[in-house]
């Protein structure tokens, strides 16, 4: 018979105990009531063992912790002969989730998250997870607009202590917005000012954007674009008085109304400095862009702190401070501002840690640094060192932190997190045109062998016009100081039959060495010496252009050619796969030099620039111009003409396809002057901004070849336009181009859709 009951129910806990016992020695302890738990498990959770005292301490200590683990619903414990009884009824396991109606959300995100709350197969029921739960769901269901979902949930019981839970959602319809009204602006109108939003009402492509549907962190965004617009047009005492989301009974239609008040233009009166002028107030002047008379701008004001502080960053005072502090005269709609200078200690890089390379080796990285240990911080080499790990293109993402040293005021690390892209690859090419059909290329290159950064590649190229055959490696650092070594053995078979060039093909086989050598960071020079023997054949001399046939006869067809090259150029670009800003300039000149059979010389000039016109968009300007001779009595190898059109040169038109043409054949004959310019808009996919994996442009391309005792006219230009797409895809680079000729003339032969896509490894 069973003595005594210590405790029946949690409650009991927090209450003087009803049920006082006498202390007693526990002879022996029982579990009753258990299913899936361990007794093991119930007897680690008790504050007594056998042999031990027992009193009503240790019961109401025993009765909590057995509640606390969450796998009982209720605790009891008895008393028999000096044997202590836990009770426990167990509280039922989760058997199967289901989810029914959720299309907006797929069911193995909603269960990824209700895993996350506690809720999932063979984890313990519990009442008020399960509450939470369908109120997270609502939740995330109205962020994304569905403001009348309904969620029902169902707990089922099954045998053996376990339950079925299941997710009814009627998701309804996701809420539109229907109108955005801004009460208030004067100054400006009220749609100039609603384009600026990203939130805006059901058009053409906010199926895919979602923009049309609210968002609270989306109003608070444009809001503060709002703001910022104003503010950088004089407004100075712009206000946002209020906005109302209301949204109808029904709950199908937000409207948006936003109370602002402009306040009057304010113009500059003065400009001034104070604090701690550690540079010359000549030197700090020129860095503020705002000026007495100039209407306020906040982005100005800004940039001039700015510009300050990574000056004054230059020379280790990392942690400066500049505030610009107005002076207003609202009788005059005016406002004076006092830039005080606090510099702060000045500080330097106590270590530079490196992460994210699982691949390429720490002194690959470090030997691109400009920032050194020990060294003063300055914020101009560390802007340069992560400009030139960009460079590499060894990286898909560069990050840098310069965090304070805990415990000091005058030291940083300089912590560097890179992530690592895919720098092997099989590339495979392809065009398409009406003379070749389809020409197929390929390459296999890795530029950063072992993480080394020496680059080697083999490329194979089976295309109808050219049959390559290439070997070439690099070592970027053949000295510390930069200096480049590379090697390059190759073989190039070219039938220009297949180009209506004339009934002849070449052969050239050669090895050569190549000396790259930088000057300054921006600046390069590089020098090349290869000897090469090429073969000519003409196979039908009926048909091939008579220059071509009188050139073999006076020189033969075998030509054994010393070649050198020297080059400079000049890249401020910020990045090399997507470029937004910048420069690059190049130089180069090819020389047939004495020694070889033949001697010529051929000169190109190219220019780039790249300007952000806006924040997304880019436009590129480049230009090219080439021009070559032969030099000691000897005429221009034909084979080394320029010629133009095809992907690489002027879209929109064959490869090789312009240039003058034999009278008699019709055949293609190139150049020694070659004109070629591009102009490009290049921006961002629309659905996809912030991805720079992907980009578009749109182009125009003109140019055009031109012979030797050609008069150069622009009369005689080509012109195309169309729009390209790159993409580093998840399976590689993909480029493909649709172009369109604009001043095209009789026997010019358009291409217009050409593509090229690669295969990482």
């Amino acid at each position: 018979m069973r003595l005594r009951v210590l405790a029946l129910a949690l409650a009991g806990l927090y209450a003087s105990s009803a049920w006082a016992i006498e202390p007693f020695v526990v002879k022996d302890i029982r579990v009753e009531g258990i299913q899936r738990t361990e007794a093991g498990t119930v007897f680690s959770y008790l504050p007594v063992k056998v042999n031990e005292t027992m009193n009503d301490d240790k019961a109401t200590a025993a009765i909590k912790a057995l509640y606390t683990t969450g796998f009982f619903s209720d605790v009891r414990l008895e008393v028999e002969n000096d044997v202590l009884i836990v009770i426990v009824q167990e509280r039922p396991a989760i058997a199967q989730i289901d989810i029914d109606g959720a299309k907006e959300f797929t069911k193995e995100n909603l269960k990824d998250g209700l895993k996350q709350g506690g809720l999932a197969d063979a984890k313990i029921y519990d009442k008020s997870l399960l509450d939470r739960a369908e109120k997270e769901i609502k939740r995330q269901y109205v962020s994304r607009g569905f403001y009348s979902a309904d969620v029902t949930t169902t707990v089922t019981p099954l045998e053996r202590n376990r339950v079925a839970l299941s997710f009814k959602i009627i998701e309804g319809e996701v809420a539109k917005i229907r109108d955005i009204n801004i009460i208030g602006a004067k100054a400006f109108k009220e749609k100039e000012l609603r384009d600026l939003f990203q939130l805006t009402t059901p058009g053409w492509f906010t199926w895919f954007s979602k923009n049309d549907q609210y968002s609270k962190q989306k109003l608070t965004a444009d809001l503060e674009t709002l703001r910022s617009y104003y503010l950088n047009r004089g407004h100075l005492e712009f206000n946002i008085d209020s906005t109302q989301v209301q949204i109808t009974p029904d709950k199908h239609d937000i409207y948006i109304t936003i109370n602002i008040t402009e306040g009057p233009v304010y113009k500059v009166s003065d400009v001034k400095l104070s604090g701690e002028l550690l540079l010359p107030e000549a030197e700090l002047r020129s860095l503020i862009t705002i000026k007495p008379g100039d209407v306020f701008s906040r982005e100005r004001l800004t940039e001039s702190s700015k510009k300050i502080s990574d000056r004054l960053s230059n020379d280790g005072y990392s942690f400066a401070n500049i505030n610009a502090v107005p002076e207003l005269d609202k009788a005059k709609n005016t406002a004076a501002f006092t830039f005080f200078i606090d510099p702060g200690r000045r500080v330097y890089v106590r270590r530079i840690n490196i992460s994210g390379n699982a691949r390429t080796q720490d002194s690959v990285i470090r030997r691109e640094l400009r920032q050194v240990e020990s060294g003063w911080y300055s914020g101009e080499k560390i802007t340069r060192s992560k400009l030139r790990l960009d460079r590499t293109s060894f990286f898909s993402e560069v990050n840098v932190e310069t965090p304070p040293v805990p415990g000091t005021a005058d030291q940083v690390d300089v912590n560097i997190n890179v992530t690592e892209r895919q720098t092997g690859n099989i590339t495979l090419g392809a065009g398409f045109s009406s003379a070749e059909k389809l020409v197929l290329s390929g390459s296999v290159s890795q530029s950063n062998i072992f993480g080394t950064g020496n680059q080697l590649s083999l490329q194979i190229n089976s295309g109808r016009i050219n049959k390559i055959y290439s070997l070439s490696f690099t070592n970027p650092y053949f000295t510390p100081d930069g200096i480049s070594l590379g090697y390059d053995l190759y073989r190039r078979n070219t039938d220009f039959s297949v180009l209506s060039t004339g009934n002849y093909n070449t052969g050239t086989s050669g090895a050569g060495v190549r000396l790259g050598l930088p000057v300054t960071e921006d600046n390069f020079v590089n020098f090349g010496l290869a000897v090469e023997r090429t073969n000519l054949d003409i196979f039908n001399a009926a048909l091939t252009p008579q220059r071509i046939v009188d050139f073999v006869a006076q020189n033969g067809n075998k030509f054994d050619i010393l070649r050198g090259s020297i080059g400079w150029a000049r890249d401020t670009r910020d990045s090399i796969f997507y470029p937004t800003k910048g420069h690059l300039q190049e130089v180069g000149t090819e020389i047939g030099l004495p020694g070889g059979d033949l001697k010529y010389y051929k000169l190109r000039y190219k220019q780039q620039w790249l300007y952000p016109a806006t924040s997304w968009l880019t436009t590129s300007l480049s230009g090219e111009l080439g021009y070559a001779n032969g030099y000691s009595g000897q005429t221009l190898p034909f084979f080394k003409n320029y010629y133009l059109g095809g992907v690489g040169s002027l879209r929109g038109y064959q490869t090789s396809s312009l240039g003058p043409r034999d009278p008699a054949t019709n055949d293609v004959l190139g150049g020694n002057r070659s004109i070629l310019f591009n102009a490009e808009a290049l921006f961002p996919f629309p659905v996809v901004k912030q991805d720079k994996s992907v980009r578009l442009s749109v182009f125009v391309d003109g140019g055009q070849v031109f012979g030797k005792d050609e008069k150069i006219s622009f009369g005689d230009l080509r012109y195309s336009a169309g729009f390209a797409v790159s993409w580093f895809s998840p399976v590689g680079p993909l480029k493909f181009s649709i172009a369109q000729p604009i001043k095209k003339k009789a026997g010019d032969r358009p291409e217009r859709f050409q593509f090229q896509l690669g295969t990482f490894f």
